[in-house]
């Protein structure tokens, strides 16, 4: 009897690793921060992605099967992430996606090649998950040091050349201060000054107003969004009117809204296309869907949401065999190259970027994102 509960035990395992749980629908999870520091954005990607998977499954799903989306919340927090994923896994989500942050992504890392779990389009440009090429992780999204680098072209291409990096001292401040330099070097130039601040405490006044003093033009503001706001604010207090840049971890209306008065002119770089263009297939498709369902516009992260998971559909359409499965879905990706409407994604063995897009808006006085 011993010998038959192991032996289904095991069985069980195997099925939940190859994830072949659930009878009659595909499953895809979801780990990020839907409560802490990065909800906001989280859940306006989280929105962007069902919003396809419910038209693809009103249309009858993936070979008669629906897509069912999984989401769980890890509070930011890289260990809660781990466990997060753990639990999917054994849930038998065929893929995990749109994860957020270096940290927690990074935890789950173990998970993915215990499981041969893939993740899709993480929501971190971090380099440390790019070279090498992490086996199941693949990107969707530029960089972080490309989109630091787009933003400082474009401030220095608008005539600044007094410029200062701010960043949040942690890896994803360094990284992304590593393109910002760059792309003041590319043009010849260099930062006044490169200043960093703790994560936990900003404490940003005396910094922006020691800044406000020495005339910057500019200020590359690379951190969370609190801190970001928090920055912000103290410059506009002391008195200062230079640009200011951040990234596209801030793109939401959560970030606009903690801003009030001071989030126009402010600008953020984007990683898709403009989210009201029409003349762009994918954002066309994503306004007509996003209307259909009683939505009239949509934020950039929505985009970047729904992107992710017409990838996901688009690699589920080409997995082969009758039963879909983990291995085939990675097998679908590796080589692959995916219209995702005038976006091309490819992938190789050795290179799972994704994408190179970068573009810069501009927060308007309706406190919508201008390109």
């Amino acid at each position: 009897m011993k010998r038959w509960v192991g032996l289904l035990a095991s069985f069980a395992t195997s099925i939940a690793m190859n994830g072949a749980f659930a009878q009659g629908s595909l499953r895809i999870g979801m780990v990020a921060g839907f409560s802490g520091p990065v909800a906001g954005i989280v859940r306006e990607s989280a929105e962007g992605a069902r919003l396809y998977f419910d038209a693809v499954n009103a249309q009858g799903g993936i070979r008669g099967q629906n897509i069912e989306f999984l989401t769980q919340d890890d509070k930011y927090n890289p260990a809660t992430a781990a466990a997060a994923a753990k639990s999917l896994a054994s849930q038998g989500v065929l893929a995990l996606m749109l994860s957020r942050g270096t940290g927690p992504t990074e935890a789950m890392l173990p998970v993915l090649k215990e499981n041969k779990l893939p993740l899709i389009a993480p929501a971190t440009g971090a380099i440390s998950l790019r070279e090498p090429a992490q086996p199941w992780v693949y990107h969707l999204r530029a960089s972080y040091q490309k989109e630091a680098e787009r933003a400082v072209k474009h401030l220095v291409g608008i005539g600044v050349k007094r410029i200062t990096i701010v960043q949040v001292n942690d890896p994803f401040g360094n990284d992304a201060g590593k393109g910002a330099i760059k792309g003041l070097d590319d043009l010849k130039l260099r930062a006044l000054s490169n200043l960093r601040f703790d994560r936990n405490k900003p404490d940003l006044a005396p910094t922006m107003q020691a800044i406000a003093r020495a005339n910057i033009e500019a200020v590359v503001l690379i951190g969370p969004a609190y801190a970001v706001v928090e920055g912000v604010n103290a410059l506009r207090a002391a008195g200062s009117t230079a640009h200011v840049a951040t990234l596209s971890n801030n793109a939401s209306s959560e970030f606009v809204k903690a801003l009030g008065d001071n989030a126009r002119g402010i600008v953020v770089t984007q990683l898709f296309p403009y989210e009201r263009s029409t003349a762009n297939p994918l954002v066309r498709e994503a306004l007509g869907l996003a209307k259909a369902a009683g939505h009239g516009e949509l934020t950039p992260a929505q985009l970047e949401g729904f992107a992710a998971a017409k990838l996901v559909v688009e690699t589920l359409k080409r997995a082969a065999g009758k039963d879909i499965n983990r291995d085939a879905f990675a097998k679908a990706l590796e080589g692959s190259r995916i219209d995702l409407g005038g976006l091309q994604v490819n992938y190789t063995e050795k290179e799972h970027n994704g994408l190179e897009f970068t573009d810069v808006s501009i927060v308007g006085p309706d406190g919508k994102f201008w390109r």
